[in-house]
């Protein structure tokens, strides 16, 4: 078997046991008007910067927390925090002022009982490998958090499929949002 087929395995695993319901909820929660924010560290910040973007592109107001063009938060907000671990500092601290804050947060992560996922106010919980290699997460041939971060790129995509289902955005009416100074 490849590396690619046993990649794709992987990944098939752990999607086929996330409930396509929990994917519409998120998407209808996203879809409230609100600001969104996202946060995270290393890929599983990358991932979260790439959500964010397909957010803009399909006409929500959302930003990178931690930038330097980001406004507070207030209560009518939403704050999308990811951690495989479910421990990462910056990313808790992050959610725990959120939610002092009043806002929703909703976390994705590889532990659903961690102390990020206490923060939530819904959570999407991805059951797959992280650097910590846990008893009971997906086994994985790939190094530290890739199974994890390459199932929550895709379920991003399956929300803002749904996402731009909800609020009638095209691929046309997106792409008027792509960057065009590149």
């Amino acid at each position: 078997m490849s590396g690619t087929d046993t990649i794709l395995k992987e990944i098939e695993t752990v999607l086929g046991k996330i409930d396509n319901g929990e994917l519409i909820a998120i998407a209808e929660e996203l879809n409230n008007n609100k600001r969104i924010f996202v946060t995270g560290e290393g890929r599983s910040g990358l991932m979260a910067k790439s959500f964010a973007m397909r957010l803009m592109h399909l006409g929500a107001e959302v930003y990178a927390v931690g930038e330097t063009i980001t406004p507070g938060m207030s209560d009518d907000d939403i704050l999308v925090a990811v951690s495989g671990s479910g421990k990462t500092k910056s990313v808790l601290w992050t959610a725990e002022k959120a939610k002092e804050l009043g806002c929703f947060v909703l976390v994705v992560t590889a532990d659903s009982e961690g102390p990020l996922a206490e923060t939530a106010f819904m959570s999407l919980h991805v059951p797959a490998a992280t650097k910590y290699r846990k008893e009971g997460e997906q086994p994985t041939v790939q190094p530290l958090g890739s199974l994890f971060d390459q199932c929550v790129h895709l379920l991003f995509d399956a929300i803002c499929l749904k996402y731009a289902d909800l609020k009638k955005v095209s691929n046309e009416q997106a792409f008027l949002k792509h960057s065009n100074v590149e």
